[in-house]
């Protein structure tokens, strides 16, 4: 979208904000625990056009970058997570279709999608599958004419955990079919087609999630998904890195909204004489750490979103790690806002409780965060030793040259011993022990994650929501914890296996971590200074 258009959207969410989703509407809609349709409606009417953001312009979209995007899907998540939840599953749903579907299948139902405001439901988990998709027991079996050609499927299965599936116009469906998983193309109304009774959750209440029974769904072949069949999860796989990246835009939104919240009250709330905002064991406890997390997941969402529009397309891992971090650090700052507000933070009626329940969901759906670290250190290893060590050699000289001050230098030398560490996995059977597989996947995330909020703190052309002295201390504050999370990770794993390599450990031992922490407790008194 063109700045002007960016900035007409931005301003429509606050308006709705405003006019239709006050703190008591909110407050309201989870306490009922009913999907608001009139207003979902109406944003997807054609007053608003919400859902337009999300679409191709060459279907009637308006063709917003995966940056505009990831910043429009924080603020709408930012208002409510329910309200996000509905549209990012509208986005999902069509997916499949925008990533393989044929050109006639976008023709006819993404622009129906855009022109008609559609509810889309996005049929893939299942009751005992979760996130293991490959578990899948929903079946299409071929119906054939008179000439043994394939003229449509009959479906048979159980959906679980639906957003928008009692709600839906149309779904797309995973299902299995004898050349293996495939999406169908499935409209409202259709015999057989049985959304279930909405779920009373624990949080983003007022979204409609569903299971979905399917009883001999028949579907013309003109709706498999691109037209072949077993493309299923490959068309899947082909989005996750984007999909992903969109739930961790949630995560960081809740993550700010909580914040925001608790620095409002520390300014406000007197104890002993001063405002809590003037108290250390508040702002470099509660609110500092909390706030250098959030800007990290900030910066390499952004990182991510910008390799996305310049053409990228295999990214599946960094929307993991995306999507890991920011939702951990999300839900972390939503229950750090509980306690920053004491007893009020218990309290309905000042929200940071809603917020924490609404948070939790980010570190399941899309894949749990347990998922994300299994994608991660299985992928990553596997690229460490295809190239020999140059995927993190090649980061670690390009951050190594960044400046002092930007922390990019202390986090290239925790990626060289990352990359020494993870050329020796295999000798030490890292592979047969998840939990010292997950012990890497946090390695790698934290030294990616450090890798791009340095580069954003080094960068003259950054958006300046914050002053050049808060991102450089939050960038150092940052290295630090990527560092720290490198050495007492790599210990663990040196130490919970039956060998060890004593050239490495040699070099653990080394790291001079009261050097690593020197000028921390400065940082963090910038960083307060700047937030409250």
């Amino acid at each position: 979208m063109d700045n002007e258009m960016y900035s007409i959207v931005l301003d429509t969410l606050k308006r709705i904000e405003r006019e239709r989703l006050s703190p008591e509407t909110r407050l309201e809609m989870d306490e009922k625990g009913d999907f608001p349709e009139e207003l979902i409606r109406f944003m997807l009417g054609p007053d608003v056009g919400l859902h337009l953001i999300f679409m191709p312009a060459e279907y009637g979209g308006l063709g917003a970058s995966a940056v505009q995007i990831a910043k429009i899907s924080e603020e709408i998540a930012k208002i409510d997570m329910a309200i996000a939840t509905s549209f990012l599953a509208i986005c999902l749903g069509m997916d499949p279709i925008r990533i393989g579907g044929t050109e006639q299948q976008k023709e006819k139902y993404i622009r129906q999608i855009a022109d008609e405001g559609l509810i889309v439901g996005y049929g893939v988990t299942e009751p005992e599958a979760g996130s293991n998709v490959q578990a899948l027991k929903t079946k299409a079996e071929r119906v054939l004419d008179e000439k043994a050609n394939i003229k449509g499927y009959r479906i048979n299965g159980q959906k679980q955990f639906i957003t928008n599936g009692g709600v839906a116009d149309l779904y797309t469906i995973l299902a299995d079919t004898p050349e293996g998983p495939s999406f169908f193309i499935v409209e409202k109304g259709t015999k057989g087609l049985l959304p279930g009774k909405h779920e009373n959750k624990h949080g983003i209440r007022a979204s409609n999630t569903t299971p979905i029974t399917l009883e001999d769904v028949y579907v013309p072949i003109e709706n498999l998904v691109g037209g072949v069949e077993g493309e299923g999860l490959k068309q899947a796989n082909r989005v996750f890195g984007y999909t992903r990246l969109m739930v961790a835009t949630l995560g960081l939104a809740v993550g700010m909204s909580s914040l925001e919240k608790a620095i409002s009250y520390a300014k406000e709330r007197v104890q002993f004489g001063t405002t809590l905002a003037e108290k250390q064991g508040y702002t470099h406890k509660l609110l500092v750490p909390n706030a250098v997390r959030i800007e990290a997941a900030r910066a390499y969402i952004e990182e991510v979103a910008a390799r996305i529009d310049s053409g990228e397309e295999d990214l599946q891992v960094e929307g993991s790690i995306a999507k890991y971090f920011a939702t951990e650090v999300g839900d972390a700052m939503a229950n750090d806002g509980i306690q920053a507000l004491g007893g009020y933070g218990y309290m309905r009626e000042y929200e940071v409780e809603k917020i924490k329940r609404d948070a939790k969901i980010n570190t399941i759906f899309e894949g749990t965060s347990e998922i994300q670290q299994n994608i991660i250190s299985i992928f990553r290893l596997r690229e460490t030793v295809r190239t020999k060590g140059g995927y993190y050699n090649r980061m670690s000289e390009e951050i190594s040259g960044l400046p002092e001050e930007t922390g990019g230098p202390m986090v290239g030398r925790a990626m060289g011993l990352l990359n020494e560490l993870l050329l020796v996995a295999r000798k030490l059977r890292v592979t047969k022990s998840q939990y010292r597989m997950f012990l890497l996947a946090d390695m790698m995330t934290w030294v990616e994650v450090a890798k791009a909020t340095c580069v954003k703190a080094g960068s003259e052309n950054r958006e300046k929501a914050f002053s050049d002295e808060f991102m450089l201390a939050a960038a150092r504050l940052f290295a630090r914890e990527a560092v720290e999370k490198v050495y007492i990770n790599a210990l663990k794993i040196l130490k919970a296996g039956q060998k060890e390599t004593p050239d490495l450990t040699g070099k653990l031992s080394s790291v001079d971590l009261s050097e690593v922490f020197e000028g921390a407790l400065a940082d963090m008194d910038t960083a307060a200074k700047e937030l409250v």
